[in-house]
This record gives structure tokens, sequence and C-alpha cells, in this order.
């Protein structure tokens, strides 16, 4: 039977840090925007206290993910995990996404104080502060043995990381987010290390949707022209109140009070 809880309750506390993967699902705010769902192995997550959740964000060719917790008023983040040995079981931690990117203060000081292990591929702590738990019975969730992890992404970076060392710049990983990680799908931006690479080093994002749907050479132009509407809409206005004041001097609060 299906329970919720305020917070992570002791009695899975144990059982979440077990388990060898887990899900995470964002949604930009757009209703014709794409839902993501992300699965994430290995050993890059905790719990800092029943409220806060974190996974170390590894460097994919996509960041759906960042992009929509980066997207103004989003930030909207569920986390699954459900039991594919012993009794069944899947939890869900709803809450709101912060980024923490590589490269930046907040990044290293979380790495240094809870003694976290990076790779080449690490490109940001993602927290999640749970206002909600939710747990269910799994009972047609299939059993599985666990093998082991894949290595195959550790290794790629690895030696990304090696090349770009032996003086290979083009390695690098700020170009690589440059290239992948910069935009979302539906146009909305995303690694900001990748985005400011981008514009220093000239690196052409790649285009991540194909046919009718895709965004027109991305609502990438269309973020930056709503940007500028509305500094230029704001820069009307101070003009305005700027022309008013010359023309009537003091009695400006009392014209625009009538």
């Amino acid at each position: 039977m299906g329970q919720f809880y305020e917070t992570i309750p002791p009695s899975l506390h144990q059982w979440l840090l077990t388990q060898k993967m887990f899900w995470v699902a964002t949604a930009p705010l757009s209703g014709s925007g794409h839902v993501n769902i992300s699965p994430k192995g290995g050993p890059y997550f905790g719990i800092l206290n029943p409220s806060l959740f974190w996974y170390m964000d590894l460097t994919g060719s996509g960041n759906e993910t960042i992009s929509h917790l980066y997207e103004p008023g989003n930030g909207r983040i569920t986390v699954m995990f459900n039991a594919f040995e012993g009794l069944p079981r899947i939890v869900r931690l709803f809450g709101h996404g912060r980024a923490l990117e590589h490269g930046t203060r907040e990044f290293d000081d979380f790495v240094e104080e809870h003694e976290v292990k990076t790779i080449p591929g690490s490109r940001a702590i993602i927290l999640v502060d749970i206002h909600q738990v939710g747990s269910s019975c799994g009972y047609s969730v299939p059993y599985y043995d666990f093998k082991e992890h894949r290595t195959t992404l550790n290794q790629f970076f690895a030696k990304k990381a090696e090349r770009f060392e032996q003086g290979k710049k083009e390695e690098s990983m700020q170009r690589y987010w440059a290239l992948k990680n910069a935009w979302s799908m539906d146009g909305l931006p995303g690694l900001k290390i990748g985005l400011k690479a981008g514009r220093e080093e000239g690196v052409e994002p790649i285009e991540k949707m194909v046919g009718p749907k895709a965004p027109r050479k991305n609502r990438r132009l269309g973020y930056g022209l709503q940007s500028l509407r509305f500094t230029l809409v704001t820069l009307g206005l101070w003009t305005l109140v700027g022309a008013l004041y010359l023309y009537l001097g003091n009695d400006v609060p009392r014209f625009l009070s009538v």
C-alpha cells in the first residue's frame, strides 16, 4: 500500500543508499516541451539529511535535467528508486533541484566538505530539496541480478582528459560541454560553463532534434530575443519617465496618480 512522507523516513534511508541505480525526471514549463527521464548508476549519490538528496551529474550527450532546473520558475524534479531484488518497493523523491556546476566555488566546497570522489566526466552536483516522499508496492517490477557497474563513461573521459593534458586543446571538457551541453533539445540554455566556452571559443552547438517539430534554428534565438525585448521595454519606460520629468518637473507624481 502506498504511503507519503514529508521527508525521507529512517525506514527508507539505508535502503535508498544500497540501490545500484535510480531515475531522474524533469520537464520544461512549456506544454510543447519534452519530458525527460535519465537513468543514473554508480556510487555517485547520497542523503545529507531527511530533506536533502544529492547526486553527481556525469557528462553525457544531453543536459535536459540541468536546463529544466535552470529555467526561471521551474526546478521541478522527481527521483525514483525501485527494488530489483528482495521485497518489492518503489520510492519517489519529489522536490526542487539545484545545480552546482563544475568549476564553481559551490561545487568545489561541496566536494571537499563531503569528500566526494569526482571523475574527469563530473560536470555538476545536483541537490534535491525534498518536499514529499512517496512509496508504493512495485509488485510488477521484475527481478534482476546486479552484475557490475559499467566503466565505459569513466574510461572515455579519462582518456579525453589525458589527451588534453598532452596538449590537444580541442579535447577540453569545456569544448565538449559547449558542443553538447550548452542547450536542451527544446532550446533552453543549459550548462553555464558550456555556454561561456561556446562564446569564447566559437563552438557551434549540435542540433538535438530533427523533423518538423524541431525548434527553428533553435529557440536559442527566441530566448535571446525575449531578453532583448525585455531590455528594450525597460529602457523605453525609463525614457518615458525621464521625458515626463523634463516636461512636468515635480508634478510627475501627481500626474501619474490621476
